[in-house]
């Protein structure tokens, strides 16, 4: 299958299942059928045996947009936030943000640790090409943001979030570990490209607690690395 199509695949395979989202049952997660199972997410972040990154590419991860209007939503399977507006290059191309949405535990472990929340940023490009930015979300103090989310969601599990800035979710600095993985939800698209952010932000232990009362269980099991290439690249200047 070419490249350019398994992207538009996996374009549509996002869409369909933002749209059609249904409650997943995270305890039968080997019911989950991949159509190709090679190249899953999450992995374990192993920093020591990643191989560095290029100095001579275009590595820069940066949002050119961050301020929207924010909707949150329980869709039956994460709390996640659709944000129309903000954009993001990464490596020199130009993506939009699709959603964003929160993990627990976080999915992805550094050197086999959890941490307690995730998050996924979700981008897409013109050319239907998918990638993810992940947040690592650690205990201390509190984000203002985060709390607006919450209680936003409220009772009705469904609120809105006037114009504000989504960069609060994210670190000072953007130094990742790149990879291609998957989706971590069915279909289990592959041929996406995953951006692990290597500074966890902070959140307090009542907002942690707060997303974890919607879904405390919704992490996907480790897959295999299976000898892809997991690279480290700095902060850029």
């Amino acid at each position: 299958m070419s490249l350019v199509l398994r992207s538009l695949l996996a374009a549509a395979s996002l869409a369909a299942f933002t749209v059609h989202a249904q409650p997943l049952d995270y305890d039968h997660q080997e019911s989950w059928k991949a159509v190709h199972d090679s190249a899953q997410s999450p992995i374990d972040i192993a920093p020591q045996q990643a191989k560095a990154g290029d100095a001579s590419e275009q590595q820069g991860l940066r949002l050119s947009r961050t301020r929207a209007k924010l909707e949150v939503v329980d869709n039956g399977h994460a709390v996640e936030v659709e944000a129309s507006g903000p954009e993001a290059m990464i490596r020199g191309r130009h993506f939009k943000l699709a959603q964003f949405h929160f993990h627990a535990e976080s999915e992805h472990t550094v050197d086999g640790a959890h941490f307690p929340l995730e998050g996924h940023f979700v981008l897409r490009a013109a050319d239907g090409r998918l990638a993810v930015i992940a947040v690592m979300y650690r205990e201390g103090a509190a984000n203002p943001l985060a709390g607006k989310l919450l209680a936003a969601l409220g009772k009705e599990h469904h609120g809105e979030v006037p114009m504000t800035d989504i960069a609060a979710l994210l670190p000072a600095r953007m130094g990742y570990f790149h990879y291609l993985g998957s989706l971590t939800t069915p279909p289990l698209t592959e041929n996406v490209e995953w951006y692990v952010l290597q500074a966890p932000v902070t959140l307090s232990s009542a907002q942690i607690a707060g997303f974890r009362e919607h879904y405390g269980h919704n992490n996907r099991t480790l897959q295999a690395l299976n000898g892809r290439p997991l690279i480290r690249y700095p902060a850029a200047h």
